[in-house]
């Protein structure tokens, strides 16, 4: 996935300006992202501190790690049912 060119503390504090009544469209404008960008980090990071982004970047990773770890696993459990049938 790309980097965003933006943090986390960076994306909170332009959905926090907006929450405090800035114009959408002249808050986009001067950040230099477009509307779509903007309402995609509202749903993804609305209502979130910093801290509270940390966090679900922490479990967004353990999770992918795990989701890893459980692939492998039903690999080998494949690769023994095979091998104990003996068709190989």
């Amino acid at each position: 996935m790309r980097k965003s060119r933006f943090s986390e503390a960076q994306i909170v504090g332009v959905i926090k300006e907006s929450e405090a009544g800035a114009n959408t469209a002249e808050l986009c404008r001067r950040h230099g992202i477009s509307t779509t960008t903007f309402y995609k980090w509202k749903s993804k990071f609305g209502g979130m501190e910093v801290s509270d982004v940390a966090k679900m970047r922490a479990l967004e990773d353990e999770n992918r790690r795990l989701k890893r770890i459980v692939a492998d696993q039903l690999l080998h459990i494949d690769a023994l049912k095979i091998i104990a049938e003996g068709n190989f």
